[in-house]
């Protein structure tokens, strides 16, 4: 309990810090020691001792890893008919790779850690500044930070070398804000200047537990003065310098006071991962993955149905060359027979494909590498590239169905440009007066010092910052204006054109320089500081005269329900026209304060800023007490540009068959605007408008959406006759809110969200307007639980875009002037919006392509692989006989066909870059997971079944009591086996050829050299008696194969039959019903042999030979520089 003032409060989740771990004088609160975490960072995830057991803990926790582990040791407790090491050997890998992986990515992390730990700080102690490291700071500790340093820990500001007790600094690494921001000291310490001032402070902080809002903090300092009351003083956000952040433009900082250390730093609290996105590819690999797992089962259960059903035979039951002992006589039928089950399901669990998730985690990690090594998505500007957040939803890039987009910086610019302002409805252009004559030039300069007073600005003098040279004029630095909202510097920058210009924050006087060339001094009393709730600011300044004054500026809809006075109607009619215009719109009001009334408010300000529990409420409830009764002055405009390119990026997206959402907090007549200049909206588009303007009572609501459906149907009824025709939806905010919680309370009268959803569905493009961030995420969140399940992209670029991003399935950040906290927080961050073009069409389009032909040709190659061992078993007597040697069995997966495929789902392109961006239709084909549905699930594995087939029956009766060898010699089961394996790597590995479209010297190395490393590796296996084996089964039994013709033409015969229906099947659709796609492909090839023959013809005029096909990537090189000449002439 804190009594220390007129009022009480309980506040329990508080730490009471002792500045210099001094104790507080007598009379004072006692001491009560509490414990805090040392400075040490940690965001390493393993140490020395834990990390194998925590590391297998973690890895096992997967259901595939934890599946062969118990096949694994089933071979290991029972008589098995293939080696633990066909199991082992392979789990092992994966699980040592994945283990090195996430050990080395550990290890980084211990030795960023043990820099940043061991970083040497100054600490006041006993009046005297000691160096000490990092790690070793504490809660309550005095530390001395000098310019260009980063802060070591959460501090408070007690004083600084600049005479008005504040600091800049940039927050890059916290949030991605370049400029610099101004921190303020406690007003009572501001003036220390040395070591022992700041070392004779009895003081005392009272602030919140640690928590992660970056931007928020609350608490108080009681600072101790002989036997008097202590003197309490607010603390807030503007008093606490962060961890990570940089002092800048200041010599040095005394008595920063450490109040949150180590892993308690909001820093630090900021490191939690995201939750965890799976993409719509997973799901589906996972959902085949139980199909074989019931396939399997199911084999395990036919083979040991059958292994009793032929041994019922007394004459079968104990063959002479298989005599059971006595020990397997007495074992129960029920016993035995499930030990064969367990037999049978290790004989072919290898149609579980382990080690495609080891591939399928390689090919998303160096397939990330493409989009940030892609040069076309580099911003000059900027400096930047696009970056990868998470690899995990590289395909899903090319599965999007809702774009939701931000409109400022997002769409737009967001480098903002004064165009005009309008005072009493007169309009003042920078150089020039519109309208008529000035008519009130008392209200005029109000105007124009409330813009060069309600803002946030600060002036820059110096002649570089961070290295940068901002302008030098006459020899001298010359002033700019920096601010972390790009509308203030406008504005600032628009006053300073129109006569008035803001000179500099003094000593907490704001100077600004009059059109008649005078100072004028307004004393800064307090700032109400702007939030996306009030969607206004204000400041209370004190003029030269004693007069109390308060402006305020922000949104029309915050500011006229306030006016009491003014020229309204003009001011609002130039407003809604700036707003069709596209101009980003605020009003200018102001009130002047007497004495009392100042009083007061600074009262509940004071009250609401000392209050430790529910600050922002009380602070909220404070200025919408004192921001009242204003007099309107004017509004602004600002123009915003659209950016490079967004126009063209949107139109592509819609040809792709993606619906565009615009999610802005913007009036709705600006975001239209907008909307039709990026081509969001056309001129012939229908607009279904459902805005607060057309539902005026909630009770009407559900008439104007069933009217909207109704107008909907007659226009969907209308394109059967007019193709062109599309139309589109604009909703506001507060309509919005309507619509989710009128289907929450009256659920029973109507489903308003079904209704809604129908409309949405059928609209080619949707603007939400006034929309508050949790607004854009429940927009998004409600479209992704609609029955159909879409794919969801959000792409923003500032804070307020966060929620949607994370709520997303993709979850894009634009490197935009709002900060970092949306490409922070996103999946992908791209330097500009039409960047998204490349990102979806082409970069999205490849990765879920290479990915599905990745998964369906695992699943296909363990279907041939493992089939024709379920075939066998029907000629062994179901006896667990296997069909392939242990090493065939063991690097089957590992070694003989990995690289092929994962070089494959790498470098792939079906189709070239440009056409993919010509023609964005193409994106069509590979919608709603067409590559992986059912269907083509069961082509493959029935593919898988047929190739098996010809495999095993087809060497079974070609060799049928017949003679191979030149000697005489009949082919044994290992003979055999390895017969039919040899034609399985074969036949699955130029399945994979055919399928190639891109060919490079890498794919040639890769697919040739797997299948050459196979018979080099046989011929080793075979041809050498290995020490270190207990059998010799596979002696000599390679070569002997090789030596025999008819082996020869079995395996090419063979081959040649499994690979045809693949082959017919795809002439045969090509012919018939191709997909745009495979159109595409022969409009290509068609233009690459018009052009080979023009080539052709040129260069047999230079006398060189003519150039075939094959010889194209060479010409290609000199295509421009020769067929420009060619056909000039």
């Amino acid at each position: 309990i804190h009594s220390s003032f007129s009022w009480e409060e309980i506040w329990v989740d508080s730490r009471t810090v002792y500045i210099g771990h001094k104790d507080p004088p007598p009379g004072a609160e006692a001491n009560i020691p509490q414990r805090y975490p040392d400075n040490r960072i940690v965001s390493s995830k393993y140490t020395f001792w834990n990390f194998i057991p925590k590391n297998l803990f973690e890895q096992f926790r997967r259901i595939a890893n934890f599946y062969f582990l118990v096949i694994f040791l089933v071979q290991l407790i029972i008589d098995t008919p293939t080696s633990p090491v066909t199991s082992g050997l392979p789990l092992f890998f994966v699980i040592t790779v994945t283990a090195i992986k996430q050990g080395y990515e550990d290890w980084l992390r211990h030795k960023a850690d043990c820099s940043i730990n061991e970083c040497p700080v100054d600490v006041v102690q006993q009046g005297k500044v000691v160096r000490t490291q990092s790690h070793k700071l504490r809660v309550g500790d005095i530390v001395v930070v000098r310019e260009d340093e980063t802060f070591p820990c959460d501090l408070i500001l007690l004083s600084s070398s600049r005479h008005d007790g504040t600091c800049y600094v940039t927050t890059a690494s916290l949030d991605g804000e370049s400029s610099h921001k101004t921190y303020y000291a406690v007003q009572d310490t501001m003036a220390f200047r040395t070591e022992q001032e700041v070392d004779s402070l009895h003081a005392t902080i009272e602030c919140e537990q640690p928590q992660p809002d970056l931007y928020k903090f609350v608490g108080r300092i009681n600072i101790y003065k002989d036997k008097e009351e202590p003197l309490a003083r607010p603390l807030g956000a503007e008093n606490l310098l962060l961890r990570g952040a940089t002092l800048k433009n200041t010599q040095h900082i005394y008595g920063t006071v450490a109040v949150y250390t180590g892993m308690e730093t909001k820093m630090a609290l900021n490191y939690q991962s995201k939750s965890q996105k799976r993409s719509a590819v997973e799901k589906s690999m996972n959902a085949f993955l139980i199909v074989y797992l019931c396939i399997l089962i199911s084999k395990a259960v036919i083979n040991t149905v059958l292994k009793y059903a032929w041994q019922w035979s007394p004459d079968r039951d104990e063959p002479w060359y298989n005599h059971r002992t006595e020990n397997e006589r007495q074992r129960h039928m029920v016993i035995r027979a499930f030990t064969d089950f367990l037999a049978f399901m290790v004989l072919f669990n290898y149609i579980i494909p382990v080690s495609m998730y080891v591939t399928v985690e390689m090919q998303k990690f160096l397939g990330s590498y493409f989009i940030t090594w892609d040069e076309e998505m580099f911003d000059e500007e900027l400096g930047e590239g696009a970056q990868v957040n998470t690899s995990d939803l590289n395909e899903e890039l090319g599965q999007v169905e809702y774009v939701f987009t931000d409109k400022t910086g997002t769409l737009t610019e967001n480098n903002m440009e004064f165009i005009e302002c309008c005072v009493d409805g007169n309009v003042y252009i920078p150089h020039a007066i519109c309208n008529g004559q000035i008519l009130s030039a008392e209200h005029e300069d109000l105007f124009f010092r409330a813009l060069c007073l309600c803002h946030t600005v600060q002036v820059k003098e110096e002649e570089t910052v961070d290295g940068i040279k901002r302008g030098i004029h006459q020899g001298r630095p010359t002033s700019f204006y920096i601010s972390s909202s790009p509308d203030e510097v406008a504005l600032v920058e628009g006053m300073k054109r129109l006569g008035y210009t803001y000179l500099r924050l003094k000593d907490n006087y704001m100077e600004i320089l009059n059109k008649d060339d005078e100072i004028e001094r307004f004393e800064l009393l307090h700032v109400l500081n702007f939030d996306s709730v009030r969607r206004r600011m204000s400041v209370i300044v004190k003029s030269s005269s004693g007069e109390y004054l308060l402006f305020c500026k922000g949104a029309d809809s915050s500011i006229f329900p306030r006016i009491v006075s003014g020229k309204v109607e003009q001011v609002k009619a130039r407003v809604e026209q700036n707003a069709i215009e596209g101009l980003r719109t605020l009003c200018v009001a102001y009130r002047r304060l007497s004495e009392s009334e100042y009083q007061e408010a600074c009262h509940h300000l004071n009250e609401a800023k000392l209050a430790l529990q529910d600050r922002e409420q009380r602070l909220a409830q404070a200025y919408d007490i004192i921001e009242r009764d204003f007099v309107l002055l004017g509004a602004t405009a600002v123009e915003d540009r659209l950016q490079e390119k967004a126009a063209d990026t949107i139109e592509s997206l819609h040809k792709a068959g993606m619906k565009v959402w615009v999610l802005t907090g913007d009036k709705m007549e600006t975001a239209a605007a907008t909307c039709y200049a990026s081509k969001l909206f056309r001129r012939s588009t229908q607009i279904l408008e459902l805005t607060k303007k057309r539902t005026e009572e909630i009770s009407r609501l559900q008439t104007d959406l069933y009217l909207l459906c109704v107008d909907e149907s007659v226009i969907f009824s209308s394109r059967l006759s007019v193709d062109c025709l599309d139309f589109g939806l604009i909703i506001d905010g507060a309509t919005l809110s309507a619509v989710l919680k009128a289907n929450q309370e009256r659920a029973g009268s109507g489903n308003y969200r079904e209704i809604f959803l129908e409309i949405c569905r059928n609209c080619s493009a949707v603007l939400c307007c006034r929309m508050a961030p949790l607004q854009k995420a429940q927009i998004v969140k409600l479209i992704k639980a609609s029955k159909e399940h879409p794919i969801t992209l959000a792409i923003g670029d500032g804070a307020n875009d966060v929620s949607m991003i994370l709520e997303a399935h993709v979850g894009i950040g634009i490197m935009g002037k709002e900060g970092r906290q949306a490409a922070r927080n996103s999946d992908y961050a791209i330097p500009k919006f039409k960047h998204l073009k490349k990102m979806l069409l082409v970069h999205g389009h490849y990765y879920y392509i290479r990915i599905a032909e990745l998964v369906q040709y695992f699943f296909y190659k363990n279907v041939c692989f493992i089939f024709p061992q379920f075939l066998y078993q029907f000629f062994c007597g179901f006896s667990q006989q296997p069909l392939y040697d242990t090493a065939y069995l063991t690097l089957y997966n590992i070694s003989f066909t990995s690289l092929p495929i994962l070089l494959y789902s790498l470098v792939e392109q079906h189709i070239t870059m440009e056409t993919l961006k010509r023609d964005p239709s193409l994106y069509r084909d590979i919608a709603k997971n067409s590559l992986l549905r059912w269907p083509v699930f069961l082509y493959w594995t029935c593919l898988g079944v047929f190739d098996a087939v010809i495999f095993f029956f087809g060497a079974y009766f070609l060799f049928d009591n017949t003679t191979f060898t030149s000697n005489g010699q009949m082919f044994g089961n290992w003979t055999f086996g390895t017969l039919v394996f040899t034609v399985l790597v074969f036949t699955v590995t130029l399945k994979l050829a055919l399928d190639t479209h891109h060919w490079t010297w890498i794919n040639h190395f890769v697919i040739w050299g797997s299948l050459l490393f196979y018979v080099i590796f046989s011929l080793l296996w075979g041809g050498i008696i290995w020490p270190f084996l207990n059998y010799q089964r596979m002696y000599y039994v390679f070569m002997q194969m090789l030596s025999s013709g008819p082996a020869w033409l079995s395996i090419i015969l063979l081959i040649t039959v499994s690979l045809l229906p693949d082959v017919i099947k795809k002439v045969l659709c090509r012919t018939m019903c191709p997909t745009a796609t495979e159109r595409a492909q022969v409009t290509y090839c068609h233009q690459l042999h018009s052009e080979t023959k023009a080539l052709n013809c040129l260069v047999s005029r230079l006398g060189v030979r003519c150039l075939s096909c094959s010889d194209f990537c060479f010409a290609k090189a000199i295509n421009q520089l020769l067929l420009s000449s060619f056909y000039e002439n």
